[in-house]
């Protein structure tokens, strides 16, 4: 059994680099709808424009992305991955 990310060969760190250096480019694509900040699990945007509702949230995130990449590739068959992404 696996007792970290580390020893599962995941680098948080990494991660977390790779966020700062993408924030500036992402949060100019925020829109005001936009809850939170980047780099968590899921996103939210304030759907309250769906008036029925009292406050909506479209909640969204990415968890497992690696490994369909990895199967994409081994397959060769790219075309697919982004549905995965919003399904």
């Amino acid at each position: 059994m696996v007792s970290s990310y580390a020893d599962a060969g995941v680098d948080v760190e990494a991660g977390e680099r790779a966020v700062d250096l993408m924030r500036a480019r992402v949060q100019a694509t925020m829109r005001p709808e936009v809850v939170g900040d980047l780099g968590g699990f899921a996103g939210l945007f304030d759907a309250s424009a769906l008036s029925r509702f009292r406050r909506p949230l479209l909640a969204t995130a990415t968890d497992g992305v690696g490994t369909k990449i990895a199967i994409a590739r081994a397959m060769d068959i790219h075309d697919t991955i982004g549905i995965d992404l919003v399904a």
